[in-house]
């Protein structure tokens, strides 16, 4: 799951359909928050939209992908829809020009649309990207303690043990156990490169699991619905 940077086709290009692209609602959604001083009308329109699949989201975050898909083709396949009318309505107003702020929004989301409606097939999909783009930011405060990986291939390792990491901490491991026990079985010839995949991992390593990672993410959430709500509060006000 990507933006639309333009770089990313050439990725799809390449998979030979082994790769299908899937984009971020967030970033479609930003358009409209950023084109809201110059028509906070419309813009308030397309947020209210958002507003609604991200409410269905809310509620289906902890469900199996199965439940996660039929609350999805139940309630946001709908939104999705009037949102898409309204795209299609926004983009031929002859008043909507081209290259305002709110013209560029509604051209972006249709432009991406079959992309940024993937979610709705496949309930293990995320609706955005914002769980990786939050991973990032470790490493971008990172390089300002870091600057320099030694070579090419130094770059490469470092990002793979970036990705090993980030993936267990994502999965509530601890990454310490984790990282310990993976260098030991491949130092004594493991080739079951499957089994120490983090998910995988996890399920034969109960111990390592870190439980108060469940409560604070909880307690994130909490705070997140907490504050939309006073923020639609707010607008209502």
């Amino acid at each position: 799951m990507v933006d639309a940077y333009g770089v990313n086709d050439g990725v799809y290009l390449g998979a030979q359909d082994q790769i299908f692209a899937a984009c971020c609602n967030a970033h479609a959604r930003r358009k409209f928050v950023e084109a809201r001083p110059n028509d906070p009308v419309a813009a308030a329109r397309a947020l209210a939209f958002y507003r609604g699949l991200y409410k269905v989201e809310d509620r289906v975050r902890e469900a199996s992908a199965a439940d996660r898909l039929e609350l999805r083709q139940n309630e946001s396949v709908p939104i999705m829809n009037d949102l898409h009318d309204w795209l299609l309505q926004m983009n031929g107003d002859r008043r909507v020009l081209p290259k305002s702020s709110i013209g560029k929004a509604v051209r972006y989301a249709l432009n991406q649309w079959d992309e940024l409606s993937v979610f709705l097939g496949d309930g293990a999909i995320p609706i955005d990207n914002n769980a990786t783009e939050n991973e990032l930011r470790r490493l971008t405060i990172g390089r300002k303690n870091w600057l320099f990986v030694g070579s090419n291939r130094g770059g490469r390792v470092a990002a793979t043990m970036y990705s090993l990491v980030s993936s267990a901490a994502r999965h509530h491991l601890d990454v310490w156990a984790y990282v310990d026990d993976c260098l030991r079985q491949l130092a004594s010839g493991s080739t079951d490169y499957e089994r120490l995949l983090p998910d995988v991992w996890r399920k034969e390593h109960p111990e390592s699991i870190r439980p108060y990672r469940d409560a604070e993410q909880k307690t994130r959430r909490l705070t997140t619905q907490q504050r939309r709500v006073r923020r639609r509060e707010a607008r209502v006000a």
